[in-house]
């Protein structure tokens, strides 16, 4: 016979989100001719999710599909999807997994992880918003890369500069 003083003590259950992919976006933004000018695009598919451990600890990750990149122009997607670049033949996703999440308040988090990208890893720290609506998770995030340590290094003349902002608007749905 369980009691109150029981159930006060009961395990509490994991919980899982999934990306809904039709409401988020990942969006890049990179400094041209000489800084005067931002490169932007986003990605058309991409898929992630959150999971929260029974005592809290939370995981993240996102996939981007990098053949899906998109900047409105064509020759430039070409060349962005390229082996100077992504390396979309080679390694068609970008992927980004944490390796800690901790809470900074006020809806906050602090988030380090792993980028992969182009077949490189490099380290990614960046601080997100979180808020929780009626069925679920919206996640804002903004960091930027030094895309040269993911070896994208092409740039006539210097004329591409770092870094690389990247942003990410999730929204997840409780998975299950």
């Amino acid at each position: 016979m369980s009691t109150a003083n029981d159930a006060d003590h009961a395990p509490a259950a994991s919980t899982h989100w999934r990306l809904d992919a039709s409401a988020s976006t990942a969006e890049f933004r990179v400094p041209h001719f000489w800084g005067l000018v931002k490169v932007k695009g986003h990605f058309e598919r991409l898929d992630g999710r959150l999971d929260v451990g029974a005592d809290g600890e939370q995981q993240m990750q996102l996939s981007i599909d990098a053949t899906s990149l998109q900047t409105g122009n064509r020759k430039r997607d070409t060349h962005l999807r390229s082996a100077e670049f992504f390396d979309c033949e080679h390694h068609p996703e970008v992927t980004f997994r944490s390796t800690r999440v901790s809470d900074a308040g006020d809806g906050r988090l602090r988030v380090d992880g792993e980028l992969e990208a182009a077949g490189k890893r490099v380290p990614l720290a960046f601080d997100a918003s979180m808020r929780q609506a009626d069925d679920h998770l919206e996640l804002e995030a903004t960091t930027t890369v030094d895309q040269r340590l993911l070896d994208m290094t092409w740039s006539p003349l210097g004329m591409t500069r770092t870094p690389a902002t990247l942003s990410v608007h999730a929204r997840l749905r409780r998975a299950g």
